[in-house]
Parts: C-alpha cells; structure tokens; sequence
C-alpha cells in the first residue's frame, strides 16, 4: 500500500479574497487540463491523493503555502473551475466544508444518472471514506471537510479534513480508488498532520485481529494502539526560510527565468515576450503539471511562483499570475485542436531547470532573494490583503 508522506498543517485563519480566488479558479483549470491532455484523468486523481503535490499545487496558485487553508483553497478553486466542464473533461468535484459535505451522497448519485456510473455506490464509497477517518481512526480530529473528485472512468480521490481547535492543528486525510484494497484495512495514500504518538488505527492491517475481536462476542474490548505513518512536517510559522526551500532547484528556476539564460533555446522561442519573472512562475507552474513525485518534497518552493495573500513571502504579483493563466489557457487550447508547440515549450522549462539542477552552485544569501522579491513587487502590480504594493524609492522621494 502506497504511503504518500504527510504533513503538520496550521490552523490560520482568513478568507481569501475575490481578486486572489478568483485567479487561483482560473489558473486552476489550465494546469488540470494540462495534466489530463498529457497524462490522463487517472493521474490526476493520483497527483490530488499525494499530500506533497497537494501542498505544492495550493502553493503554486497563491495561498500561504503551510496553512490548512490550503485544503479549502484547492478544493473550492477545483470544484468551481472543473464542474462547468465536467462533461469535457470528465471530472467531477462533490462535497464541500461544514453542511456542504453532507451532500456529498446525493451530488455523486447525480453524478451517475449524468455518466451512467453507478452513483450509489460512489455515495457508498463516500460514506465509508468519511465514517473510517471519522470513527475507525481515533485521532482527536474531528472531521469538518470531505471532498469526492470522480471521473467518468469510476476512478477516484478522496480529500477530507480534520481539526483540533485545542492545539490549533488540522490533519488532512487522502484517498485514491487505485489504491484501496479493502476500506479496512489501509486504505490510504496519505494522512496529514501532527505526529502526536500512538492511536486508535482500526484499518491498519496489523489490527486485523483487532477487528476480528471486535465483531465477535467478546468479554473484553480489543484495542490496538498503532503508531501513525510518516509525516512530512510544515512548520506553524508564516515566513519561508531558507530551510523550507531546496535551493539548488529554486536556483536552476530563478536561473532559468533570466533572458540570458533563455535566450539561445529554440525551444522556448514561443515563450518569448513573456519576461523573466513570467518564466519564473511559468516554470513552477510546469513542474506542478510535469514533475514526478520526487519533485515536491519542497512545497515552499512553490510559493515562488505567485507569493500569498498576506505578503508572505511576497505579495501576489497580479500582472504576471494574468500573464500565466493567459499562456497556459493558450497553450491548452491550442493542444486541443492538434498544436501542442507551446504544450511543449512549457514542458520544455521543466526539463531545462531540472537539467541545469546537477552543476547549479545557489546563492546563499536567501534573504536577499526574499527582499528583492519584495522590493519589486510593484512592478507587477503586487497585492496583499491590505492593498497594492508601492514603489519605496518614489514613496521617500527618491
């Protein structure tokens, strides 16, 4: 059974405002169809069962990188960008947070009158999902979110959440269909969140026997306290530090996004115009729809990408997140009637990045990396929650 990794998420509060959802809807839709264009739907699914392309990805569209807000931002932005066409791609997003989630049964019975799938079953599988994270897993969470992504193959994933208001956690649950044996016995490909030691882990396939005792009459009631799998852990602060971020691959992408570094790959000519700090975020968008499970071990990294509504680590820089979601709505629709040039010119800064990864000496000082990103976000229009950047050395007077 697939073990995907984990993560300590924080429970941060703040909603995201319209002008950030509304890009992150809109970029959303390009890099899923991207990925379902090149790979399928099937390893879509795979990627959104994987806790480290999850973070990555929420990472990558703007929200704060280690916040269990991410949960809520990705599948939100996911069910409103893809269900307007879901018939095209053949996805579907049901569920939702608080009240919503419970409607989740009868969104997928919908879903097979509409494909001809058999949709009480999927409401089964849902319900089953739900009451194991919820009852059979006793870890002091309790679960508020649950979300169903099938497709029109029957294939699918499963992202729910919990909290712990009392220690101000959240632990983030992941399933895929592909990866399920029995729903009682280690069914899933992730459980995110704290290491807090021993638990109540009734599908673990060593408490089989306990299962077994429990179902039977017995004097006395079994319990098998089992430790909880690997996690992956996300700091509770706000800022990235050098730690968080491998820098030798950051460095390779900053390289790359240079004009001096581009500009003799004939690959990349109909990226042209675009500017380095496009080919920067364009890049990290293209390692989230290429890179392979390796790749996001940094979740950090890819905040590079569009920074995050409190400024941290920079502010949005709204112009260039345009100029993205622009260039890859392009680019997937051009695939769609046969020209996949600019498909694979995007590809292509992956490749090249990755490459140029084996001989790359980084630049030590983060800080000033952080700082220059900070310092130019005026220039691409940046935005927090608290407004639009400004230019210091004009505002001084300068």
């Amino acid at each position: 059974m697939k073990k995907a990794g984990t993560a300590d998420l924080a429970l941060m509060g703040g909603s995201i405002p319209f002008w950030l959802f509304d890009r992150m809807t809109k970029l959303s839709l390009p890099i899923v169809e991207s990925i379902i264009l090149e790979y399928g739907k099937q390893e879509f699914l795979r990627k959104l069962s994987d806790p480290f392309w999850f973070q990555s990805f929420g990472s990558v569209i703007g929200m704060d990188w280690n916040s269990s807000g991410i949960t809520t931002a990705v599948m939100s932005a996911l069910k409103k960008s893809l269900n307007p066409h879901s018939n095209e791609l053949g996805i579907y997003v049901c569920g939702g947070k608080g009240k919503d989630s419970l409607q989740t049964p009868n969104e997928l019975v919908a879903v097979g009158d509409k494909t001809g799938l058999n949709g009480n079953e999927l409401a089964k599988f849902s319900r089953l999902t739900a009451k194991v994270d919820s009852t059979a897993i006793q870890d002091g969470f309790q679960v508020y979110m649950h979300y169903f992504v099938v497709s029109d193959q029957a294939d699918w994933s499963v992202v729910q959440q919990g909290m712990q208001t009392e220690t101000s956690k959240a632990r983030r649950y992941h399933w895929n269909s592909n990866s399920i044996n029995s729903f009682v016995e280690e069914p899933h490909t992730a459980i995110c969140g704290d290491f807090q030691g021993e638990i109540l882990n009734l599908v673990d396939k060593q408490a089989k026997p306990t299962q077994l005792a429990m179902l039977g009459i017995a004097k006395e009631n079994p319990e098998k306290m089992l430790e909880e799998i690997k996690y992956l852990t996300m700091p509770t602060y706000k800022d990235i530090k050098a730690k968080d971020v491998d820098l030798k691959r950051l460095g390779s992408i900053l390289w790359l996004a240079q004009e001096t570094g581009t500009q003799n790959f004939e690959d990349l000519l109909l990226l042209k115009g675009l500017g380095p700090r496009t080919l920067q975020s364009l890049a990290l968008v293209s390692e989230v729809i290429h890179g392979t499970p390796s790749r996001f071990t940094d979740p950090a990294r890819f905040a590079f990408a569009h920074g995050g509504k409190g400024g941290r680590p920079f502010p949005v820089p709204t112009k260039v997140y345009d100029e993205v979601i622009d260039t890859l709505k392009n680019s997937v629709e051009k695939a769609k009637i046969g020209d996949s040039d600019k498909q694979n010119a995007i590809q292509k800064l992956t490749q090249i990045a990755q490459k140029a990864e084996k001989n790359f000496t980084p630049n030590d000082n983060f800080e000033a990396l952080l700082q220059k990103e900070k310092d130019d976000a005026w220039k691409y229009v940046g935005r927090t929650i608290n407004g639009f950047s400004k230019n210091e050395e004009n505002k001084n007077g300068i």
